[in-house]
């Protein structure tokens, strides 16, 4: 999306064994001190926060932002600490359970989405009577837009089709996550706006579907809804650039954990095919809130298509996403064709 892939940022060049080069040793150990780095709430920031996230990476690993009153984590391997190491808890407002699940992608922290261990959490599916909801109420939407001359998909589509999806689900039996139904349209509009941008690609998902959900793991990873998370220490812990007490505040900063090169080769790249996809990107497996909205981009998609073959970017337009602890573009102009 054009805010976020600016000429000044080129994609790392990968080493001949295929992975990007590796950045020098991790620094000695050592207590983090405050200041230094910069704020996620500079000016200019919100507009294209990559920028920011790529020299926090690179010059500042760890750095405490006195305006945001948190600690800052932006390489990938600290921020998946930071998420799954026992001596990290919720956030006391982030709604997330002291020893819970972290909210990340589309889950929120549910106590239901409780993992069996570190690693592993439980598979589950969207009942039948929902998928199908989810189905109907995209081609409903799909078909009202494709007679138009033009028209918006995050005002006429992505932002209906979750909240159809969840009037179905029943609040109490799906659980908190699905009332979150922001994260999930702001997803699936930065799905679209990542197909868009490749007709190539879109095409292809024409012939093979299947290949959606690739899609989806790669648009959550490169555009993530949640660019933000929030977690405390509950134990010192030592991290690439230093080591912080029990009791201190933390910013996950998600969004540039999606685009380390340490971790993704080209991380700037929208890419379904590529071989370092990370699968854990939406949240747990068996959150209600990531299984609808992998079904609401499958589907979605399919409805979009079947009612508009030639669906393509209104002329002149560009999206651009805006927002700093969510994030997505908040116009998609088309031509339904």
């Amino acid at each position: 999306m054009q805010a976020d892939t600016s000429g000044d940022i080129p994609a790392p060049t990968p080493s001949p064994e295929g992975r990007t080069a590796r950045r020098p040793s991790t620094l000695p150990r050592r207590t983090a001190r405050a200041g230094g780095g910069p704020s996620l709430l500079a000016p200019g920031a919100a507009h294209d926060p990559y920028r920011l996230y790529r020299v926090l990476r690179e010059e500042y690993p760890l750095s405490y932002d006195a305006p945001l009153g948190a600690w800052l984590v932006s390489r990938y391997d600290d921020v998946a600490t930071a998420l799954t190491d026992p001596k990290f808890a919720g956030y006391p407002h982030d709604g997330a359970p002291r020893g819970g699940p972290a909210p990340l992608g589309l889950c929120h922290g549910s106590a239901r989405c409780l993992p069996r261990d570190r690693y592993e959490v439980a598979a589950g599916s969207v009942p039948g009577h929902l998928a199908s909801r989810v189905e109907r109420t995209a081609y409903v939407l799909a078909r009202r837009i494709a007679g138009r001359p033009q028209a918006d998909l995050v005002e006429e589509f992505c932002r209906w089709l979750p909240v159809g999806a969840d009037a179905g689900a029943g609040t109490r039996a799906a659980g908190p996550c699905t009332r979150y139904t922001g994260l999930r349209e702001t997803a699936l509009a930065s799905l679209l706006a990542n197909l868009l941008d490749d007709p190539d690609l879109l095409a292809a998902l024409r012939i093979e579907p299947g290949l959606t959900g690739r899609a989806w793991t790669e648009s959550l990873r490169r555009d993530p809804p949640v660019q933000v998370v929030l977690r405390r220490t509950v134990a010192e812990v030592t991290l690439s650039g230093g080591t912080l007490p029990p009791g201190a505040p933390v910013a996950c900063l998600i969004g540039s954990a999606g685009r380390d090169p340490e971790r993704f080769a080209a991380p700037d790249v929208f890419d379904p095919f590529r071989r370092d996809q990370d699968r854990g990107t939406p949240g747990p497996a068996g959150c209600p809130a990531v299984l609808l909205g992998r079904l609401e981009a499958e589907q979605g998609l399919r409805a979009l298509l079947d009612a508009m073959p030639a669906l393509r970017w209104a002329d002149g337009f560009r999206p651009a996403a805006t927002g700093l602890l969510t994030r997505g573009p908040r116009s998609l102009l088309v031509q339904p064709g």
